[in-house]
């Protein structure tokens, strides 16, 4: 529970800039794709931070990078509050909410979590992971609210101030080290195990794949998660229709994590994100031909049902075909990639808007990326199917 709070109040910085993004916009005078900046930037500086966080959680135990993140925060919504362009809120998000901040709420966790435990281990990272769209779920509606209430520059002030006092008193609870990492046993139900030769690529091309796989489903992810606020009230709904979409998809998103864990304890990580991509794939193609309130409110929950699942699976791959030693490195990677992907496609989605003046070419930019990949979950997957047909134990 001390790990979900963790990750919920962390997840916040993911959460605020889309719901801020057409009041920053105006308050700044910039274009779409120039606001859409910030939260590229606080992505980046959340993957990065990711390896960074995860390598003192290695080294120093998970609580020190926690009360890092906890100053992180707190001293980036107040910078970003204060700031009097669109360079100095871009540069607060990326170093002092994304490097410093928000980072130290989810690729060192999921590894910390990962760590404790052999068995179930999917639905406990699934747990965990589910912090984040807690997050996703309440934040936006309370951001929209104070936004509306007092504006965003005093909600950024109210978000710091809570974000250390909780973040660093719930830190000090996460003194523990989990226990030494011990191989996953094999599941014959999918035949995965960890070795020196995953998916029977040598590592550092097998760490490729992943990482190209994270960037392309998170570029997809993006779109919608990034824009759907801006979308909108292009449509003439309004912000706060938007925040509630935003806040419904990832309300259904933390159903998806759970559920995509209890399937991911049954089938395998790579399985999951098979079935993960091509769902998402699915929702994104929803997207093009409906645009009516009511559609957009049940294609929002389904986008969410359909793709929570994607990104903890990343972390049961790495648990299940690489070396349990190098599990805590090798997560922090992929999440940094996939942080890259969120980065990418929320900057491109507004810079395709800015070039046609329509999120329909965006939308369908994001489909492209999807494509890229399931192709890459189908690879992995064809490389690791026996060659014949794996009889269950009894």
């Amino acid at each position: 529970m001390i790990t979900l709070a963790l990750m919920t109040v962390g997840a916040s910085g993911m959460y605020v800039v889309p719901v801020v993004l057409p009041a920053v916009q105006a308050d700044f005078g910039v274009a779409r794709a120039d606001a859409s900046l910030p939260y590229t930037l606080l992505m980046i500086g959340f993957g990065l931070g990711g390896v960074l966080m995860g390598r003192l959680a290695d080294r120093f135990g998970v609580m020190v990078p926690l009360l890092i993140g906890a100053a992180g925060l707190g001293l980036g919504y107040a910078a970003a509050a204060m700031a009097s362009n669109i360079w100095m809120f871009m540069l607060a998000h990326g170093f002092l909410v994304g490097l410093l901040g928000s980072s130290a709420t989810f690729a060192p966790l999921l590894a910390d979590t990962s760590l404790w435990f052999v068995r179930r281990r999917g639905i406990a990272v699934a747990v965990c992971a589910s912090g984040n769209y807690v997050g996703g779920a309440i934040w936006p509606p309370v951001v929209q609210h104070f936004v509306e209430a007092v504006g965003w520059r005093q909600t950024y002030l109210g978000l710091g101030l809570f974000s250390v006092l909780t973040m660093a008193g719930l830190a000090l609870l996460m003194r523990k080290r989990p226990p030494m990492a011990v191989a996953a046993p094999v599941n014959r139900n999918f035949a995965a195990s960890p070795s020196a030769l995953p998916f029977g690529l040598p590592p550092g091309k097998a760490q490729m794949l992943l990482c190209i796989a994270g960037v392309a489903c998170c570029v997809a992810m993006a779109m919608p998660q990034v824009h759907i606020v801006s979308y909108c009230t292009d449509l003439g709904y309004g912000a706060a229709r938007g925040a509630e979409m935003l806040s419904l998809m990832l309300a259904c998103g933390v159903v998806s994590r759970l559920v995509s864990g209890l399937i991911c304890d049954r089938i395998g990580g790579l399985r999951t994100l098979l079935l993960g991509s091509a769902l998402q794939g699915i929702a994104l193609l929803m997207f093009l031909p409906f645009n009516g309130l009511v559609s957009l409110y049940l294609i929002a929950a389904l986008f969410g049902l359909f793709q929570g699942g994607i990104v903890p699976s990343y972390a049961i791959i790495v648990r299940e075909y690489f070396m349990p030693a190098e599990a805590g490195a090798r997560v922090g990677t992929v999440i940094m990639a996939t942080m890259f992907g969120m980065a990418l496609g929320g900057w491109m989605s507004g810079k395709v808007f800015d070039l046609t003046g329509s999120y329909q070419a965006a939308f369908l930019n994001g489909i492209a990326w999807n494509l890229l990949n399931l192709g890459i979950a189908v690879f992995l997957l064809w490389r690791v199917r026996p060659p014949g047909r794996i009889t269950q134990a009894a």
